[in-house]
């Protein structure tokens, strides 16, 4: 059912008030390579309010270094440690498995740098687990590869389940999951996935930002990423207008449904989002509060 005027007002003050933050980027803060309006006040808002945030995105591809310099190239100065991938949730559990283990994967080089920063060997031969992640290297004889290694042995493992992703002009490109699914069925063995709306990912976001579960919310564009990733972990998830989802009409399709619907962020701050949310805006000042690093 709808929520009143009072009720949506009561959950949007609870949000605010809320310690915890963690937002996905790409429609929520940004389409490409521009902000989207309000994206600039509400990080400013967060350094400002104190509160304890991290920018996650089922991309396994950039590394955190990567993320930080295109945000300051859009204008906004965020620390490295605010930012966490599919790829660095992959090597934590793939650690958690087995430290010192080999991989081999299909991937951008981000993927294979994070998984070498936790301890992994890159192995084509008997891998310990075969890791499919974002990118645009795949093709035949790898994917083959890949199915004769699990086949003989090696663990399955994807950044993330998403079988396509936006891409700029609208058009819709295959994502990981979509591979993924293919070397299962030619394998017949399944895969794990780490990245959202797998509850594990949000579980070591919310052990980074050190808040409890009820002091802390997920602010996401995708009802099969984002805010299902909420209700598994059980944190309230927001849903966002300003990306891969436009309009509220297309929540009737799934059972579950967000804590809360906003058009933007910005709705989150009160604040007017501004004229230039552009790469021309002046940075921000860095967040003195010490946060976990990744």
């Amino acid at each position: 059912m709808p929520l009143t005027p009072e009720e949506r007002q009561a959950r949007l003050e609870n949000i605010r008030s809320k310690r915890g933050f963690i937002c996905d980027m790409d429609g929520v803060l940004y389409h490409g390579d521009q902000m989207l309006p309000g994206a600039i006040e509400f990080i400013g808002w967060l350094k400002r309010q104190g509160k304890r945030f991290l920018f996650l995105t089922n991309n396994s591809a950039p590394t955190p270094k990567e993320l930080r310099e295109k945000l300051l190239r859009l204008g906004v100065d965020i620390d490295e440690s605010n930012f966490y991938t599919s790829g660095i949730a992959t090597a934590k559990f793939l650690k958690s498995q087995k430290p010192q283990g080999s991989c081999y994967v299909i991937g951008e080089p981000g993927l294979t740098h994070t998984l070498y920063e936790h301890g992994f060997t890159m192995n084509d031969k008997n891998p310990d687990f075969v890791v499919i992640g974002e990118g645009t290297s795949f093709n035949f004889e790898k994917i083959a590869k890949a199915v004769q290694l699990v086949i003989n042995g090696a663990k399955l493992i994807g950044t993330n389940p998403d079988s396509n992703s936006p891409h700029h002009g609208g058009t819709t490109l295959p994502a990981t999951g979509a591979f993924l699914s293919a070397i299962e069925m030619a394998s017949g063995r399944q895969a794990f996935t780490c990245g959202k709306p797998s509850s594990l990912m949000m579980r070591y976001a919310q052990t980074i930002l050190q808040t409890s579960r009820e002091d802390t919310c997920v602010v996401g564009d995708r009802m099969d990423t984002d805010v299902l990733g909420g209700i598994y972990a059980q944190i309230e998830p927001i849903l966002v207008l300003s990306g891969v989802t436009k309009n509220e009409r297309e929540l009737d399709i799934f059972a579950y449904q967000p804590y809360l619907v906003l058009n933007g962020v910005c709705n989150i701050t009160e604040a007017k989002p501004s004229d230039d949310n552009s790469n021309g805006h002046r940075p921000l000042p860095q967040h003195k509060k010490q946060r976990a690093k990744l």
